[in-house]
């Protein structure tokens, strides 16, 4: 594996893979890395003849008020995992390579990027969306992978590699979970034993969703409602949204009649955390 850590170089490298004909597989990530992390690589390199993995805590998509100087990080700890997945290329450019002096260029991805997540997160998707669009420029991936726990910005992305032409194929690959259902996330670190048993709950609402769906509930009110009633029932939980929508747009339905995504936004204390199930009827 070899750490890379200037533009230049990122591009040199992958420039002279694609001349020898390989195929690179690319999986942005802010460090930290958990087995989901690991399950996107794995994947990477069934379909790829090389992966190129990215380290950058991209300051962008923080609000002001959001946990960027605090997001953990273990630079070292992640090259080790990565060596260990055979990853070819460990991209870990600083801020200032990625947005240097001057920098004054956003990217919004419309609609898509202003709701759910975006409502509540104002600039957040521009700032994932532009990241994402510097990172293809500076490593030429054919294919990516992103996790499906964060099913907004998978959408997100989607949307931007079609409005743009990038010449790059977007997997999503499954969430990996904890024993007791909890999605793996970077933001777990966070919490105290009592709210990572507290955290449980996220699940244990998208199971009732979608136990809903499969016992014949057709009216999207009563399983959102429904959801909502049983993660109020946890004292150290509160909600910032638990949506029943479209796959596709996200929008809010009323009759489900196809499939459905069911997207959760809850506080555990002062971690925020966010799940999802795609139910397929």
């Amino acid at each position: 594996m070899r750490l890379i850590r200037t533009i230049k170089q990122m591009q040199d490298l992958t420039s002279k893979l694609h001349r020898q004909g390989r195929i690179i597989g690319f999986v942005p990530t802010m460090g930290a890395l958990h087995e989901g992390h690991l399950s996107l690589m794995r994947a990477a390199r069934k379909r790829c003849d090389a992966v190129v993995v990215s380290l950058f805590v991209n300051p962008t998509q923080f609000g002001p008020n959001e946990d960027y100087a605090r997001y953990p990080r273990d630079a070292r700890g992640d090259a080790v995992l990565c060596r260990r997945e055979k990853v070819d290329l460990l991209f870990m450019p600083t801020a200032e390579a990625v947005y240097p002096e001057g920098h004054d260029t956003q990217i919004r991805v419309g609609r898509i990027g202003e709701v759910l997540e975006g409502a509540l997160r104002p600039g957040h998707f521009s700032g994932v969306a532009t990241v994402v669009a510097k990172l293809f420029q500076m490593i030429q991936p054919d294919v990516a992978f992103f996790g499906q726990k964060d099913y907004q910005q998978t959408v997100v992305i989607r949307q931007l590699v079609r409005d743009l032409n990038f010449p790059v194929k977007i997997v999503a690959c499954p969430t990996v979970r904890e024993n007791d259902g909890l999605a793996m996330s970077s933001r777990n670190r966070y919490l105290s034993m009592e709210e990572r048993r507290a955290a449980r709950i996220l699940f244990k609402a998208l199971q009732k969703g979608k136990a809903l769906l499969q016992q014949g509930e057709r009216d999207a009110t009563t399983v959102q409602e429904e959801m909502t009633r049983l993660i109020r029932q946890e004292p150290m939980a509160k909600i910032d949204y638990v949506s029943v929508g479209h796959p596709e747009t996200l929008e809010d339905v009323s009759r489900i009649e196809g499939p459905v995504i069911l997207l959760l936004a809850v506080w555990i204390g002062k971690t925020r955390l966010i799940d999802n199930a795609l139910v397929k009827l």
